[in-house]
C-alpha cells in the first residue's frame, strides 16, 4: 500500500512531457479593426477609463482592473507587428487603444485549461480583394498577378504563422517545451472591399477561397473559423456596399462545407456612433472601446462554441 502512495506521488509530480503540454494558438486577422480603435483613456463616453467608471457599466469591466490598475492575464500571451507578452489593456492596438483581442483573449483564456497565444494581424487599408487575397481567388480581376498588393498579406501570414510556430520558444521562453496547436482563426475585416462595388460582389467568394486555403496552407483541417460582420452604421446602414459584405460574411457561414465549423458574429447592434463615442470616425467604430470589446467577446464566445464549450448566445439582433 505504502509502496503503491509513493509510486503514484511520484507520477503526479513529475513534469509533464512536451506531449502532455500545449499551448492552444489562435490566429486573428483583417485590417485597421482587427488593429484596434477603442479609446482607452479620457472622459469622452466611450472609452474603456469612462465604462469602468460609469454605474451603468462597471460591473460588466470590473474584471479588467485590480487596485485601480489594468489587470494582465498570466496565461495568455499575444504577438502582434513585432511585439510580444502577455494579454492586457493596452500594448497590443493602436496606440492608446483596445481592438478585439481583448475580448477574444479574455474569454478563450477563461474556457481553456491550456495557456492561449494570440497571433494578431492588422494592417490598416488592405482589402480581401487585393493585399489578403488568398491563393485560391487567382490574380486580381485586373490581371495584376500576386505580389505587393495582391496576396502579399496572405503569404505574410502563413509564412509568420509557420515561424512562430516552428520557433515557439524563441519568441516566448517561458512556453518552451510546450507544443503549439493551432486552434481557431478569427476574422474582422470589410472597410475597404466595402467601398468597391466590383469588390464587394467578388467578397463571398474570396471569403471562402480565405477559409479554405488557411486550412490547407496552415495544415488544419477543419479549423475553426469565426467572422464579425462589418457592421459599421448599425441597423441604420443604407449603403448597399456595406450591406452587401455582411450579407456575404454571413452566408459563408451556411455553406454546407463550413457549416459545422464557422460562425458569423453579429455586430450591428454593437455600433455606438459619435455622441456617445470618443470620436465620429464611422469606419474605425468612432473608436469606441466598448464596441470593440463587445466584437472580441462575441468572437470569442462563438470560438467556445466550435471548441466544444457552451453554445454562443444569439447574435444581437435589429432592434
Amino acid at each position: 500500500m505504502i509502496r503503491s502512495f509513493l509510486f503514484l506521488l511520484l507520477i503526479l509530480s513529475f513534469p509533464l512531457s512536451a506531449k502532455d503540454r500545449t499551448v492552444q494558438v489562435f490566429i486573428l486577422a483583417g485590417q485597421s479593426n482587427m488593429e484596434g480603435h477603442g479609446r482607452i483613456s479620457g472622459p469622452q463616453k466611450g472609452t474603456l477609463e469612462t465604462l469602468s467608471q460609469d454605474p451603468a457599466t462597471a460591473e460588466r469591466y470590473r474584471h479588467l482592473q485590480s487596485n485601480d490598475s489594468w489587470v494582465t492575464r498570466e496565461d495568455v500571451w499575444i504577438t502582434w507587428l513585432e511585439r510580444k507578452g502577455k494579454l492586457g489593456v493596452g500594448g497590443w492596438a493602436a496606440k492608446g487603444a483596445i481592438g478585439p483581442e481583448l475580448g477574444f483573449g479574455w474569454v478563450v483564456g477563461d474556457f481553456l485549461d491550456a495557456p492561449v497565444l494570440l497571433l494578431k494581424f492588422g494592417p490598416g487599408g488592405t482589402s480581401l480583394a487585393g493585399p489578403w487575397r488568398p491563393p485560391g481567388a487567382g490574380p486580381h480581376r485586373n490581371g495584376k498577378p500576386r505580389g505587393e498588393g495582391i496576396g502579399n498579406q496572405y503569404d505574410h501570414l502563413i509564412s509568420s504563422v509557420k515561424d512562430r510556430l516552428a520557433n515557439l520558444s524563441r519568441e516566448f521562453p517561458e512556453l518552451a517545451g510546450y507544443q503549439p496547436r493551432l486552434a481557431g482563426f478569427g476574422w474582422h475585416q470589410g472597410w475597404n472591399d466595402g467601398c468597391s462595388k466590383p469588390d464587394c460582389l467578388e467578397y463571398e467568394a474570396n471569403l471562402a477561397h480565405l477559409i479554405r486555403d488557411i486550412r490547407r496552407d496552415l495544415k488544419a483541417p477543419g479549423l475553426p473559423f469565426v467572422i464579425a460582420g462589418s457592421g459599421f452604421g448599425g441597423w441604420g446602414q443604407k449603403i448597399d456596399r456595406r450591406l452587401m459584405i455582411m450579407k456575404a460574411q454571413e452566408a459563408v457561414t451556411r455553406y454546407d462545407e463550413f457549416r459545422d465549423t464557422t460562425r458569423y458574429v453579429e455586430t450591428r447592434s454593437f455600433f455606438r456612433d459619435g455622441p456617445v463615442s470618443p470620436r465620429p470616425i464611422r469606419f474605425h467604430w468612432c473608436c469606441n472601446a466598448e464596441t470593440y470589446w463587445l466584437i472580441g467577446e462575441g468572437m470569442g464566445r462563438a470560438m467556445v462554441e466550435l471548441l466544444g464549450g457552451p453554445r454562443a448566445p444569439a447574435n444581437p439582433e435589429r432592434p
